[in-house]
């Protein structure tokens, strides 16, 4: 006999779970009794507030293609923990949620903390579910896993009523479920084929989750035999190494116009893995929607996607994975119609990438150019959402996989649980975080959580005073009318000292890198804080010359 809290810890365990980030509550308490028996193999990550439990798991899914794991209690909590639910969904990352649920008894009375998390989080999650049962616990767990990590990956919100936890009952495991591989067959790839051989200037744009190792190293093999430029969809540079003549830039809010305009001049777009939405799309003005100026073959892993938004002449239902490794072996096509196409495009990139003159006496395309020269390839950049992350996607290089966790969806706060579940992942390797003002005090109480747990990040924060993205919507749509976006900041310096981390504080360009050194030498979590001319509000643009040109100029 077991009762629901260690069936359910068991069932973890048998998926080989090794990591949960949690913020305790008593909606869960057996859960957590059970995780006190196994605590030397599931580690358990306390969080300071639940978006940074989900922001963790999420980041942890991610980075290790394994469904990452947060508990949360009822109400308040499951209702802080939606944003991370949000973030997994736009990142088609595997995540499971578990949310304590009232006593069975109480449902339907508004009991203290009640909410109906099956409707709350269907629109949220792949699957949505509670259990009544606690006999049913290990089936519905191995589905819940399965439905995570299979096909298009994504979150689950799996409620468990506080009283079932704790009821005893005599019921067996379930075996890891095992869960389809679609592969692509001759026929796709003979399309392909013929489709490539009939282009003259051709693009391939790669995102979305379901990636690995092999199926990234097969990507720019095949690109590479093909002679094929490869763009990043959105906050997705990792999969493809930057410095690779092929890689030709990313699409997103800080795009360069001159590939814009390339992928509005192609005549056919491989699309694998990349749902083609709205920020890679430009509001879908570079590729149309429903049916796109350009011939269009679209690789993915759901076929649900697939014509829900794009009319495809070449739709592929596969695992990325299994299309790859395919075409790398028995697609190769005669590449003399559009070489100089990627020459050029590469060129366009090379010369975007070269840092610029700023306002001000603190340089952060030059500062990004000495961070790619200071981190190993394989250190872990965690971002934040806003402007300020432009000069990474700009000026940074991503050589190797998984080396970029940032939300797709631009969620603010994102950042910093997202190192911790890095550094927890990966102990061995550099993790750093560049987040903005603004966003680090959404959740930037997890610094506490780094230095209980001992995760020696590093926090760069770019301090411009100012919610930076909304102002430069303002001053470009509302010329001179500017309200709410201006920041009073504590002193981070200060801040990061009071939690125990080491603070420094940079406002030249000079000395970033030798601060970065200190930060990462530390042996404890370390908080740069850059002091950021306002002038930089982009790397595409300051914000006088924005001014200017919202009123005519």
């Amino acid at each position: 006999m077991r009762t629901g809290g260690q069936i359910l810890i068991d069932a973890l365990r048998l998926h080989d779970v090794d990591t949960v980030f949690c913020v305790p509550g008593e909606s869960y308490l057996a859960a957590l009794d059970a995780l006190y028996d196994v605590r030397d193999s599931i580690r358990v990550i306390t969080c300071r507030h639940e978006s940074g439990a989900t922001y963790a798991a999420e980041a942890y899914g991610k980075l290790t293609g394994r469904p990452g794991i947060a508990f949360v209690t009822r109400g308040p909590g499951a209702c802080n923990a939606s944003i991370g639910v949000h973030t997994a969904l736009q990142e088609s990352s595997p995540m499971i949620l578990f949310v304590g649920q009232v006593p069975r008894e109480f449902k339907g009375r508004e009991a203290f903390q009640e909410v109906d998390f099956t409707a709350m989080f269907s629109p949220l999650a792949k699957w949505a579910v509670e259990v009544d049962d606690p006999a049913r616990l290990p089936e519905i767990t191995a589905r819940a896993f399965a439905t995570a990590a299979g096909g298009r990956r994504g979150p689950v919100v799996v409620s468990l009523p506080e009283d079932m936890l704790v009821e005893e009952v005599d019921v067996a495991d379930v075996a890891v479920a095992k869960y389809p591989v679609p592969e692509p067959g001759e026929g796709d790839l003979g399309q392909l084929r013929e489709l490539l051989s009939g282009s003259s200037k051709p693009l391939v744009i790669f995102g979305g989750g379901g990636w690995s190792a092999d199926s990234t190293a097969d990507l720019q093999a095949f690109c590479e035999a093909n002679d094929l430029p490869a763009i990043a969809s959105f906050r997705t540079q990792d999969i493809f190494n930057n410095d690779h003549p092929n890689f030709i830039g990313e699409l997103g809010y800080n795009t360069n116009p001159k590939l814009a305009q390339r992928v509005k001049d192609a005549d056919l777009i491989l699309a694998i893995g990349a749902r083609l939405g709205e920020t890679a799309t430009m509001a879908y003005t570079l590729i149309k929607a429903p049916r796109p100026d350009q011939k269009l073959i679209h690789v993915y892993p759901d076929h649900s996607e697939l014509g829900r938004v794009f009319q495809a002449d070449l739709p592929i239902a596969t695992d990325l994975g299994a299309f790859l490794n395919k075409a790398r072996q028995h697609v190769q096509v005669d590449t003399t119609a559009w070489a100089s196409w990627r020459a050029e495009a590469r060129s366009d990139f090379d010369i975007w990438t070269v840092p610029g003159e700023y306002p001000g006496p603190l340089n952060l395309s030059e500062a990004f150019v000495q961070l790619r020269d200071i981190l190993p390839d394989d250190a872990i950049v965690t971002t934040d959402a806003g402007n300020f992350a432009g000069w990474t996607s700009r000026f940074f290089r991503f050589r190797k996989y998984r080396t970029l966790l940032g939300p797709a969806n631009g969620s603010m706060g994102y950042g910093l649980p997202a190192a911790l579940a890095a550094k927890t992942a990966r102990p061995d390797l550099p993790v750093v975080c560049y987040a903005g003002d603004g966003g680090i005090l959404m959740t930037g109480n997890e610094l506490a959580t780094a230095v209980q747990h001992d995760l020696p990040i590093v926090l760069i924060i770019a301090n411009n005073s100012m919610y930076g993205t909304i102002r430069m919507h303002e001053e470009r749509e509302y010329p001179g009318r500017v309200i709410a976006t201006e920041l009073k900041n504590p002193d981070f310096v200060a801040w990061a000292e009071a939690f125990g981390a080491q603070g420094e504080r940079v406002t030249t360009t000079a000395e970033f890198g030798p601060a970065v050194e200190r930060a990462l030498s530390a042996g404890r979590p370390a908080v740069i804080e850059l002091i950021v001319n306002q002038e930089l509000i982009s790397s595409n643009i300051t914000l006088s010359e924005l001014q200017k040109r919202a009123r005519g100029g």
